[in-house]
């Protein structure tokens, strides 16, 4: 059985450490890979790119995806794992400061399965982050995943 790994797909480096922290805080201790813009998202979960070669048949448990990215944003990445046949029912979290209202519909409209706002406040995000973990690690069933 592989490692149920998470995908952080976050370009602000203040937000990766804060969610590294409350993950960790709340002992959550899966591996967390992180990627800093859209394309390099795309990348991991397709093997191409930087990560040409990485084993495409080891799907993140969880992929937390913010929706202001550069070169991709999450919402065309979001697109593009529904689009996929292999990870379409990979389980997407978009994890973000965003407060508009068109981005929540798009969002939901793309296929997420969550929209969940970053609080300001650290204890609120890491209890968020605890919500999120312990519901999409540990009491939802996942769908099965195969490489075809």
């Amino acid at each position: 059985m592989q490692e149920r790994k998470i995908l952080l797909v976050e370009d602000n480096p203040d937000d990766v450490d804060l969610t590294l922290r409350a993950l960790g805080k709340n002992n959550i201790v899966n591996k967390v890979v992180v990627t800093k813009d859209g394309a390099e998202a795309l990348d991991y979960l397709f093997g191409t790119g930087t990560h040409a070669g990485r084993d495409i048949g080891d799907f993140p448990a969880l992929v937390l995806l913010d929706i202001k990215l550069p070169k991709i944003d999450g919402l065309e990445v979001l697109r593009r794992i529904r689009a996929d046949e292999r990870l379409k029912l990979l389980p997407v979290v978009i994890l973000t400061s965003s407060r508009e209202e068109s981005d929540v519909v798009e969002g939901y409209r793309c296929g997420a399965n969550s929209y969940v706002r970053k609080p300001v406040d650290f204890n609120q995000f890491a209890k968020a982050v605890a919500h999120l973990g312990l519901y999409w690690l540990i009491l939802n069933e996942p769908a099965p995943m195969r490489v075809r």
